[in-house]
């Protein structure tokens, strides 16, 4: 079968960009910001997870993973001191997502959890410009004849096409717009983790749903251009590799592959530590590999805190 996201572009017609996107790189390099204080911070709550917040000699997975989410959305929540507006945000666990869409003639559904959602008042800016949207146009989606692209989806009998935001969205909810997911892939035998490239798929159908979602409670069903794109964005990680996401759904008319497309910007397989040494290594006596964490990447901690002030700062 070919790779999850290639398929996930041609199920919800989006085009792949590399990289963050240009409003996001502009926070993290922002000096104002004073990400780099942080730094220092970011590589204590690392340490935290991996070798003091357990009495085993090496913590699974599944305990380090999501302590480590808690401890850098702690670090990310210090930030509204300098910046009140992102208070006006809440983390929703265990958000249900259902979105019906017709792709040609296959009507498609992603249902299920969708990771855990922070809410937000206000939504966030696109991402894309005007230009950038319009040429969308020419981009060329990828068909996989003579495989169908839905080969190894679950066919299911539907009996209402459910658009559904969940619990998180009901009328006179202030915390009314989806920011950004957070996949947490705990799971401590590694067969039982999404992979890599799996868990991109599994973040750009849950961020599309959550947008469309979205877009037809504003809009209604009528398939349409969007005058005000809906961003939404998604961050994946097992405890030390991230995956980063930024979506924007352009359009709601999806069953050609032609006009507007929707964007998607994906930073892959970024380390946040290189290794986390629970107890030294002695080899004859000697020290060979002391305990702590070594390889400690700043970027990919700037990046995850990015994500959270985009759309604030």
């Amino acid at each position: 079968v070919f790779p999850g996201v290639r398929q996930a572009q041609w199920l919800t017609k989006t085009k792949l960009v590399e990289g963050l996107p240009p409003a996001v790189q502009g926070v993290m390099d922002n000096p104002a910001l004073g990400l780099q204080e942080l730094e220092e911070r970011a590589k204590h709550v690392v340490s935290h997870a991996r070798l003091w917040d357990t009495a085993e000699v090496a913590p699974r997975r599944e305990q380090y993973c999501p302590v480590l989410f808690e401890n850098l959305m702690h670090i990310c929540r210090l930030m509204s001191g300098k910046y009140p507006s992102l208070s006006k945000r809440i983390l929703a666990r265990n958000c249900r997502i259902a979105a019906t869409w017709e792709r040609e003639s296959i009507l498609l559904q992603v249902r299920g959890l969708s990771g855990i959602l922070m809410n937000s008042m206000t939504p966030i800016p696109p991402v894309a410009s005007q230009e950038e949207i319009l040429a969308t146009k020419e981009h060329v989606l990828e068909t996989f004849y003579p495989i169908a692209p839905t080969i190894d989806l679950q066919e299911v009998n539907v009996y209402k096409e459910l658009n559904d935001t969940g619990q998180c969205f009901r009328d006179g909810y202030p915390y009314s717009h989806p920011h950004t997911l957070f996949f947490l892939e705990s799971a401590n035998v590694r067969t039982d983790r999404f992979r890599p490239e799996q868990l991109r798929a599994k973040m750009l159908m849950f961020a599309f749903g959550n947008a469309l979602a979205k877009a037809k409670a504003l809009h209604g069903n009528d398939p349409k251009v969007l005058e005000q794109p809906i961003v939404v964005q998604s961050i994946g990680t097992d405890g030390q590799l991230f995956q980063f996401m930024v979506f924007q759904l352009n359009t709601t008319d999806l069953v050609s592959n032609d006009g507007i497309k929707n964007l998607v910007w994906i930073d892959s397989d970024q380390n946040l530590y290189e290794r986390a040494q629970c107890v030294p290594e002695v080899k004859k006596r000697v020290v060979t590999k002391p305990a702590g964490i070594s390889g400690f990447q700043p970027d990919t901690f700037k990046k995850f805190l990015a994500l959270y002030l985009h759309g604030t700062v």
